[in-house]
């Protein structure tokens, strides 16, 4: 099985989005007033600034994702809009679920904190807390 594209097509069916655009929405959804600034956003959804800047056009021109001045006109930020968080919420049930089956359905509750372990290994965060599935 390919986990990556079997994601991909089940968020493509429900949302007509692909895993990274609904990677996008989740953590802007997780965000301060649900804004992050691009830097920071492309760096949890694992893509280059140029890649995001592509992904937020086309996330605006869906109504789902708004572009924010601040004070330094360099810079700006990236916002979920409320049609973004709509989608989101309807979007997510379906998604958890899939994950859940193609991913923790398939692995032992020892497993599961082992996956969790090295997880928080690799992304720098020793320590952390198993989540519970």
């Amino acid at each position: 099985m390919d986990l990556p594209a079997a994601l991909d097509r089940q968020l493509r069916a429900d949302a007509g989005i692909g895993h990274v655009y609904y990677s996008i929405l989740a953590v802007l959804s997780s965000g301060p007033d649900r804004t992050v600034a691009p830097r920071d956003l492309a760096r949890a959804a694992g893509i280059s600034l140029s890649r995001l800047s592509h992904a937020l056009d086309a996330l605006q021109r869906r109504g789902w994702v708004a572009r924010c001045p601040t004070p330094d006109p360099r810079r700006q930020l990236a916002r979920l809009t409320d049609a973004g968080q709509q989608l989101l919420d309807e979007v997510a049930p379906g998604h958890v679920s899939e994950v859940r089956r193609l991913v923790f359905d398939r692995l032992e509750p020892s497993e599961v904190r082992q996956l969790a372990a090295l997880t928080a290994k690799l992304l720098g965060r020793p320590g952390e807390q198993p989540a519970r599935v």
